[in-house]
This record gives C-alpha cells, sequence and structure tokens, in this order.
C-alpha cells in the first residue's frame, strides 16, 4: 500500500458570486464511493485527537468545512502523512485499512465525514497493534500490495 497514492486530497467544483460560495459534492462522481452515511464532528479542542480507528470495509472523505484541523494517517508498514484540511473546497479521500487520528481542531472546526458503510462497529479496527497485525497478514496474503 503507499500512502501517497492511496490517500490523497479532493479539490471539489466551487461557485460563486458577490452573494457567496457553493460548493457541490457528489457521490460516485467528485468522490470514489457511493455515500452512505454522513456525520460531522465539532466542538473538539485543539488537544483532542479523534478517529484513532481503521476500518475493514469503510472508505471515507474528510472536508472541514469551516475551521481546520490535521489529519494523520498510517499505512501499518511505518509509513505516515499529514494532511491539513483548511479550505471547504477540498477534502482527503481515506481508502479501507487506513488507520487515521484527527486533531488540532480549531475552535470553529466543523469535521464533514462522508462515508461507504453504514455504520458497523465489527469493522472498525481500535488497537494499532492489531491493525499492524492484520496489515502483515494481509500482505503474507498478497491481498495488500508493498
Amino acid at each position: 500500500m503507499n500512502l501517497k497514492t492511496s490517500v490523497h486530497m479532493l479539490e471539489f467544483p466551487q461557485h460563486g458570486d458577490e452573494r457567496g460560495h457553493l460548493v457541490i459534492v457528489e457521490g460516485a462522481q467528485d468522490i470514489p464511493f457511493d455515500i452512505k452515511r454522513i456525520f460531522y464532528i465539532y466542538g473538539s479542542d485543539a488537544c483532542v485527537v479523534r478517529g484513532q480507528h481503521a476500518n475493514l470495509r469503510s472508505e471515507f472523505v474528510l472536508i472541514n468545512v469551516a475551521g481546520k484541523s490535521k489529519v494523520r494517517v498510517k499505512d501499518g508498514l511505518g509509513n505516515e502523512a499529514v494532511f491539513s484540511l483548511n479550505r471547504p473546497h477540498t477534502g482527503i479521500y481515506l481508502p479501507r485499512m487506513v488507520w487515521k487520528d484527527m486533531y488540532d481542531f480549531s475552535a470553529d472546526s466543523v469535521l464533514l465525514v462522508l462515508a461507504s458503510e453504514h455504520y458497523d462497529p465489527d469493522e472498525y479496527i481500535r488497537d494499532y497493534d492489531h491493525f499492524e497485525k492484520i496489515v502483515a497478514e494481509k500482505v503474507k496474503a498478497g491481498e495488500i500490495q508493498l
């Protein structure tokens, strides 16, 4: 898995005039999946870390529609990257089997999350050591390419 090619920033079309701006995000067009769930995070202090999990099946797009935050992603193979979300017309695509931490929230941050799957607690991996073991098994089985 290559974090630089699997996790990537998205830029959404903006339309604006003297009345303001409109950003349109359509499932299976602007993002690489049909949207099955939407949620948002707000009111988190700058020192709070959200996420702290990976998903077996779910893909996500994260958009800071207000304020800013950072997203740290890890692939379980020793690679990590940090992305800043600070423009309401950009987002980050997170495929399945990527560890994610959201942090450094501004006081006005509203982080919108679009998900490819309905919530299923059984597909969440919440222990990083366990995540690394699953990744190693998938690499050995040829399910994840290095």
